[in-house]
């Protein structure tokens, strides 16, 4: 779940007047820039609920840096409240029938078009009808004047633009809100501040930024590999118990993998920069912090409890430099402390016993098992979620026990990899306290870190998945040949494409006729060959995929479109971005049956009674 209010160093959006979204880290006594929009310190929007919008405001004489004002809901859809007004006053004349509902200002609020030349008040705001006379228009030099001496957020140049509109009062209804619609978005000081989720991300990223990061996937397409991986709630966390294991033991002391505790785990191959493992760790429920009260109230409780000791401290110093100033028996100085001592004593600190070198932090549910290509998986878009997979000593954090990576090699040859196949160090306590702090942690860190590779091949080998997701350059065909036989019986597998031509290929693999020729033994490197041996197999140029460990393959796609629905003009909104469609391809794990398959039943023989005709004697 989100944070209700806006927490300091949180990533936040901000959502302009005019479309754009910026993507910002909310950091204390910092500025944030708005561009034309103002600037305002950082501190304004802290501890504030989310979804709320604000107004920068013009600069006071006395200070230096602008304020924040909360934009209630009646002066947001003021437009909308007054066509409605209308609307109910005047039921027979229809929707949109007054086209000056829309001109609205605030509460004691008034602009006024005054002539140049005679000096008269040719138009006010408050106005029914925008007199006839108003035929004038602003020149652009006039409008940077009054952006340069304009207050009130803006609201008085978009009245002001209205009011000088020669023909205002020939619009129709839709085309005045839309005319105002454009010089609100371009004049107006207001922004709304939203939560970042992987939608409001990925559609930022996509429009704003490179969209090839991302291989071009959008929020829906997401929501489509979501949905077919069935990607969910893997259920409670469970952890291994911490085996014990002192300095001296190597890998004998390692916690044995329970492969019955493993549940609930997704394998993910992810090019996205992690925006396709944020997706999954949204639906699981392991991407964002909750509040926790009760850690804010410790904390509180330690921070008086602190202070009250340290006021008890100080007083007691105090009694005790008078004491000494005042007496001079050295034996009743020393009652009189020994009293003191007894009357406050320390109260003891609960230290949680540190865990051992080779205690798993894993969950075995609920888990997201990320296979990547080089020396360490590109998911920095997960720092937008406060997390980073390289930092060794990161702040508490739900990704933390729940994301697991390896690469391919350690999946494959995991003997090649030097993290995984070196054995541990170990050292006596004697020895291991003659060294240097630095060396200790170094000794500690690589036993942990062997730990941790260990668990993490060792679980993901002994496979069991509840479903795999995929979103990579890589061939799919190259995917599958290792990753199928990693799955459980009826796993689903989604696989995210920007481009048809290899999800085509590879759905080929898995066609009925290579099935039927699979299946009727035309293969003759499959001959002689166990069902376990078939799974793993290694392909071949007319096979390069069992295709009997797939069913129900399919290719699909879907984009939503924002639509302009008005009476007689409905259309699709023709300057939304283009880019790569995206396809999806899709299929469940199958358990071939050993041997042949034969239908058994009784049946009952049904006698027929023919009659035999003889032919007549001539």
């Amino acid at each position: 779940m989100h944070h209700s209010v806006i927490k300091p160093n949180s990533w936040v959006a901000l959502k302009l007047p005019s479309g754009v979204t910026r993507v910002i880290q909310v950091t204390p006594n910092t500025s944030i820039s708005l561009g034309k929009y103002g600037t305002f310190p950082a501190n304004l929007i802290l501890e504030r609920p989310y979804y709320l919008t604000f107004e920068v405001q013009d600069k006071l004489p006395e200070e230096s840096f602008s304020r924040l004002r909360v934009v209630p809901p009646s002066e947001l859809y003021a437009d909308v409240f007054a066509e409605e007004d209308a609307e109910c006053a005047n039921p027979a004349a229809g929707p949109g029938s007054n086209n000056d509902a829309v001109i609205a200002t605030a509460e004691d609020e008034e602009f006024k078009l005054v002539d140049a030349e005679s000096g008269n008040v040719i138009a006010r705001s408050t106005q029914e009808v925008i007199d006839e006379n108003a035929r004038q228009k602003l020149t652009q030099a006039e409008i940077e004047e009054l952006k340069r001496d304009g207050t009130n957020a803006g609201k008085d140049v978009i009245a002001k633009l209205l009011l000088s509109h020669a023909a205002l009062d020939q619009k129709t209804s839709f085309s005045l809100s839309k005319y105002k619609l454009l010089k609100t978005k371009k004049y107006i000081r207001r922004f709304q501040v939203l939560p970042i989720d992987v939608p409001t991300f990925s559609n930022w990223q996509l429009e704003e930024r490179d969209a090839s990061k991302i291989l071009d996937i959008r929020a829906e397409m997401m929501g489509l590999v979501g949905c077919w991986g069935n990607v969910h709630y893997g259920g409670e966390d469970v952890f291994l118990e911490d085996p014990k294991a002192t300095t001296e033991q190597g890998e004998e002391a390692l916690a044995p993998l329970q492969e019955d505790l493993l549940a609930g785990r997704w394998l993910v191959v992810d090019d996205t920069g992690g925006l396709l493992v944020a997706a999954m760790a949204e639906r699981m429920g392991v991407l964002y912090k909750e509040d926790d009260e009760s850690e804010e109230a410790a904390e509180e409780e330690d921070t008086t409890e602190k202070a009250e000791e340290e006021t008890e401290q100080k007083q007691e110093s105090e009694m005790t430099s008078q004491k000494d100033i005042d007496m001079t028996d050295g034996q009743q100085q020393e009652s009189t402390s020994e009293t003191t001592l007894a009357r406050h004593p320390k109260r003891p600190r609960d230290n949680k016993p540190r865990d051992s070198d080779f205690a798993v932090p894993f969950s075995q549910t609920n888990t997201i098992t990320v296979l990547h290509g080089a020396s360490q998986p590109n998911l920095s878009f997960l720092n937008y979620w406060n997390f980073d997979v390289t930092a060794p000593q990161h702040p508490p954090h739900p990704l933390l026990n729940h994301l697991l990576t390896l690469s391919w090699l350690q999946l494959l040859k995991p003997e090649l990899d030097t993290s995984y196949s070196t054995p541990p160090l170990t050292a006596d306590p004697e020895t291991l306290s003659t060294w240097k702090p630095s060396r200790r942690g170094n000794f500690h860190r690589k036993r942990r870190r062997y730990a941790k590779v260990r668990h993490i091949v060792d679980s993901t080998r002994a496979g069991n998945f509840s479903g795999l997701v995929c979103a990579s350059t890589m061939d799919p065909i190259s995917i599958l040949k290792h990753a199928l036989p990693l799955l459980a019986g009826g796993a689903p597998v989604a696989i995210y494409s920007p481009s048809l031509e290899p999800l085509a290929t590879l759905a080929d693999c898995f066609s009925v006729a290579r099935r039927t020729a699979w299946n009727s033994g035309l293969v003759p490197e499959t001959q002689g060959k166990t069902a376990e041996e078939l799974e793993k197999w290694e392909g071949s140029e007319q096979f390069p995929l069992n295709p009997t460990l797939l069913l129900g393959t399919s290719i699909q796609t879907s984009r939503a479109r924002r639509w302009q629905v008005l009476p007689g003009r409905t259309h699709p909104l023709m300057t939304e971005r283009g880019g790569a469609d995206g396809f999806i391809f899709t299929g469940w794990r199958a358990k071939p049956a050993e041997g042949k398959i034969a239908a058994k039943g009784k049946f009952k023989r049904r006698k027929v009674e023919e009659s035999v005709s003889t032919p007549a004697s001539a």
